[in-house]
Parts: C-alpha cells; sequence; structure tokens
C-alpha cells in the first residue's frame, strides 16, 4: 500500500513520501490516518446538517485530529481506536439514538478492511479530482486546523472552552466536506482558520498564565547535576505540572527538553526544587541526545521519533503521542512507572561546567518596558526587530536561521520561539540600553504573546504593525506552523519571510496569490534577505518621516 504525504517540510525530495514516511510512519498508519481525517470531516459537515452543539464532540474531533500530526501517533490500535470512536460518532450525529448505530468498538473493525477503504480518502485521490491547485489549498486549511487542534486539546486539559472556537471548527471541517470549492472560497477559509487558530492560542495562554503566573525572565541551567533524573519532552506542561507533583520529595531531579524550556519561566512551576533545568535542544536530535540521558523520559504530545532499541525501554508516551513498544501513560495520568524508571537507572554522576540562559520575555514582562523599548527606538537606539522562530527540522538549508541570527545588526532586537530558537539561542547577544537584543517569547502557541508585542509597539509608536520596524523570518515544519502563519495572513502581517523551502502543497498558483495578497515570500540567503529587509524598513521610515 503506497501513501501520498507532504504534510511537513522533509517530505521526500520535497515533494510527498509515497512509501515510509520521512517521519517514520509506515503506510499503514498513513492509511488510517487518512481514514479518521475523513471522518472528521464526515463529523463536521453531520454536526452542521443536523445542528448538534459541537461541545459534545469537540474533544474526540481535536485529539483524534491531533494524532494524525506529524510526529505523533505511530500505533496503529490507538490510531483505530479513534476509527471507531469517530464511527460511532459519526452514526449518532446521523441518525440520533437510534439502534442502528449499535455498539461500535475497536473490535467491530479489522485494520486491513479499514485499509483497503482508504485509498478513497487520500490527497492523491483528491489531487486527481480537483488539481493540485484546489487540492493545496484543501491541505493548507486541514493542516492549519490539525495545528489548531493541538492548542485546543492542550487548553481542554485546563478545562478551557469556547463555544465559538468549537463551533467555527465544525463550520471549517464542514466547509472541507462540502463541494465544490473554488479557490477564492478557500483563501477566505483560510483566513478563517488563522482567526480560529489566534482565538485557540489566546485561550490557551489565558489557560497557561491562569493556573502558573505570567511567565518571566528568568536564568535556566542548560546543564546537569548528579542525581536520578527525568527528561520531559514534547509541549505540554499540564503533564509536566503533574510530574513535578508525583515526583516532589523522591530525589529525583527534572529537566525540560524540546518545546519544554519555556515552562521554567513560569512561577507555578518554578516553585518546585527539582526542576532543575534544560537537557539537550529541538526534537531532531532526540536520538542522539535519548540515548545519553541516564535516566527515564517523558514525551507528551508530539514530535517523537522512532525510539532505538539502546534507551526504548525508558521512553514513556502520553496525551495522543504514542510508538509502538513503549508504555502509554493512561488519562489517568499515574507516572509511577516513570518514576521507577528513573530510580532504577544512575542518573548524572557528576557536575558539569554551568551554562545558563535567559528566557521568560512573553507578552507581560514585554508590556512592563514598553516604554523603555518604544524610547530606545525613538531615539535611534533600536533600528528594527526581528522575529527569528518557529520549528526546527533535520534537513540542510536550517543554518540559515543561525547565520541570520549573527548577522543581525547589533543595534536591533532579535525575538525568538518556538525549537527553532536552539540554533542560536545559547549564543550571547548582549544587549541595546538595558534591553537584551535577544528574547525567548516561548513555545510555538506563544506567537499570542509576540502578536500583542507587536501590537503594543504599534500603540507606542502611532503606527500600524506592518508599518513597525518588524519583520517574522520564519522556519516551518508541522502543522502548528502552518495555523500559525495562517493566522499572520489573517491579521494581515505582511512581508513574512519563510523557509527553509516552501510547502509542497503551495503550487505556483498558490504561491502568487499569497505573494500580491501578502507578500509572503520564501527566504534566500540570510545576507541578502537581511539587506533586502533593512532597505524596505529604511523606505517606511523616510515615508513616514
Amino acid at each position: 500500500m503506497e501513501m501520498y504525504c507532504y504534510q511537513c517540510e522533509q517530505s521526500a525530495g520535497g515533494r510527498s513520501c509515497s512509501t515510509v514516511g520521512i517521519c517514520g510512519k509506515d503506510s499503514r498508519c498513513a492509511g488510517l490516518q487518512d481514514i479518521i481525517v475523513h471522518q472528521v470531516k464526515v463529523l463536521g459537515w453531520y454536526l452542521k446538517q443536523n445542528h448538534v452543539p459541537a461541545d459534545g464532540y469537540s474533544s474526540l474531533l481535536y485529539e483524534s485530529l491531533f494524532a494524525t500530526m506529524t510526529n505523533v501517533d505511530f500505533d496503529e490500535n490507538r490510531l483505530a481506536k479513534y476509527v471507531a470512536e469517530l464511527n460511532q460518532s459519526i452514526c449518532k450525529v446521523k441518525n440520533g439514538s437510534s439502534p442502528a448505530c449499535g455498539d461500535i468498538t475497536i473490535d467491530s473493525f479489522e485494520i486491513p478492511a479499514m485499509l483497503n477503504t482508504a485509498q478513497y480518502f487520500t490527497l492523491a485521490n483528491r489531487r486527481g479530482q480537483y488539481g493540485d491547485t484546489i487540492a493545496g489549498m484543501q491541505e493548507l486549511i486541514l493542516y492549519g486546523l490539525k495545528g489548531t487542534a493541538s492548542y485546543l486539546k492542550h487548553a481542554r486539559e485546563f478545562t478551557f472552552v469556547i463555544e465559538e472556537i468549537d463551533s467555527g471548527f465544525v463550520e471549517a471541517l464542514a466547509f472541507l466536506a462540502s463541494e465544490p470549492m473554488d479557490l477564492d472560497q478557500l483563501v477566505l477559509m483560510a483566513l478563517r482558520a488563522g482567526e480560529l487558530n489566534y482565538m485557540a492560542m489566546a485561550l490557551l495562554d489565558d489557560a497557561h498564565t491562569t493556573r502558573y503566573g505570567h511567565p518571566e525572565p528568568t536564568s535556566i541551567k542548560t546543564t546537569q547535576i548528579p542525581g536520578k533524573c527525568i527528561l520531559v519532552s514534547g509541549h505540554d506542561i499540564h503533564d509536566l505540572e503533574l510530574l513535578l507533583k508525583q515526583t516532589a520529595g523522591k530525589n529525583i531531579n527534572v529537566y525540560t527538553h524540546g518545546e519544554l524550556l519555556p515552562a521554567l519561566a513560569y512561577p507555578g512551576l518554578k516553585k518546585y526544587p527539582h526542576l532543575a533545568g534544560n537537557y539537550g535542544g529541538a526534537w531532531q536530535d532526540q536520538q542522539r541526545e535519548f540515548a545519553d540521558f541516564p535516566g527515564a523520559i517523558l514525551v507528551t504530545t508530539n514530535c517523537i521519533q522512532q525510539p532505538l532499541d539502546e534507551y526504548k525501554d525508558r521512553v514513556f508516551t502520553s496525551g495522543p503521542v504514542a510508538w509502538p513498544g513503549t508504555i502509554h501513560i493512561g488519562e489517568d495520568k499515574d507516572f509511577s512507572a516513570v518514576i521507577c524508571c528513573a530510580l532504577a537507572e544512575e542518573g548524572f554522576t557528576s557536575n558539569q561546567q554551568p551554562h545558563e540562559i535567559l528566557i521568560g520575555f512573553a507578552r507581560n514582562t514585554l508590556h512592563t518596558i514598553s516604554n523603555q523599548i518604544v524610547d530606545a527606538v525613538k531615539s535611534g537606539k533600536i533600528r528594527h526587530f526581528f522575529l527569528v522562530g518557529g520549528c526546527d527540522g533535520a534537513r540542510q538549508g536550517r543554518s540559515y536561521y543561525t547565520e541570520f541570527a549573527k548577522l543581525v545588526p547589533k543595534d536591533s532586537i532579535i525575538f525568538t520561539l518556538a525549537c527553532g530558537k536552539y540554533r542560536f539561542n545559547k549564543k550571547d547577544f548582549g544587549s541595546i540600553a538595558g534591553i537584551p537584543r535577544l528574547m525567548d517569547i516561548g513555545q510555538c502557541n506563544d506567537t499570542y504573546s509576540a502578536i500583542s508585542i507587536a501590537l503594543m509597539l504599534a500603540d507606542g509608536l502611532n503606527c500600524s504593525v506592518n508599518e513597525l520596524p518588524l519583520t517574522f523570518v520564519l522556519s516551518w515544519y508541522e502543522q502548528k506552523a502552518v495555523a500559525i502563519l495562517l493566522t499572520l495572513l489573517h491579521l494581515g502581517v505582511r512581508n513574512i519571510k519563510l523557509g527553509p523551502t516552501m510547502p509542497a502543497f503551495i503550487t505556483p498558483e498558490m504561491a502568487a496569490v499569497l505573494a500580491e495578497s501578502f507578500n509572503l515570500k520564501p527566504v534566500t540567503t540570510a545576507a541578502e534577505d537581511l539587506k533586502e529587509i533593512l532597505s524596505r524598513s529604511e523606505q517606511k521610515e523616510v515615508q513616514r518621516v
């Protein structure tokens, strides 16, 4: 069975994966994910047609769609379970409470039979029906909704829910299940998906700050200390909190990895003395870094790579993320197996040369120093702001972001977020007028903070966001980055640089629309792009004067 998948930046040959994904999923997993995506659209369509409130089905919609994202769920049995649950929900919404639904469980299905039907739902089939541009626009919206689903799944862990978002999400799914479509309709829905993601990021920001307080500037250890240890990777701050509670008093040090680095800046988590610091870097280096880590490893949400045999027995997963042969933590979030593993391992045995980095520059912190920043711009001390961040990855070309950060003029500020920051966040960039030149805003979802900061600067300088001396230089890898891009386009942000390569699903016709409407352009070289950005900024400054 073949697959056709180009939802991530590392798709084979820059086009698509057809037999085994670059991420490690095989065609069987891909087939089950195709079915899930189709079912989610169908369920959305019936919810809209039958005027059924979304709330009772939103958790299933978000988690099952989350499971189809890159580097999340590789377990056929778990994927088949989503298929069964979605099928049951479709039947109930379609037929009401009629006996026709029966008792549909995972045992009612056979994976081979399901895979035989997957061909009807594949992207390749839709490309043949509608052409590359229409199918590509459908995928752009779908991938954005996948990213949004992940944020809404996290927010629901804190019982933060907004009915308007749930109903809007169903509307978007129903749209994708409807035909025919034209390019203009699809562009409008893509922008609507961006609006939904903006609302979802705001909701998750509210959940995090209500529970843990606002992130604050914090020096974080990136070196380890002797003792038993657990490494927590992924994005799920709630799982990290639950683990910290369960490990309290057990002489186990807990370290963050990847996108959980920003958790170390929340006051509500800093109170745990055994939250020892951050280990390693971005997700693509985990096979080497996990092999060297002398304790238990908990992977939350997404960004898991195939665990190597030398450490597979020390890997645990939770939430939507799963890999066959690893222990999955149930909904009860009992981490006792993780704790037992950590106690059985050697742990770190010696001190390392200390090294710290500064994080915690989210919206609340920046608002407290907004006058200082605005004054530095008006006095000419700060020339330009660059937001350099997004997803990291293994493909060649990502050194662009390291080089770009190095070349940024010393009279300019670099904001960064998501795991792309690991390309340069351990370098010393100094400061301007007491303001750090490198400011880590947080996770990918903290793009909400970045937008809030941009609006604050625009207000202080009495101009629009697009008139600011501010440029977004973004890297993408998976579907959360697509959701964020759609949010920025929804807000009318122009002149974004995107790389290291443009998505394979963006056809020349789509690229022309995005370039004409938003001046969205692919990155070229760090030096050339920086020259063009600063030249355009100087022209805007002359026009304002």
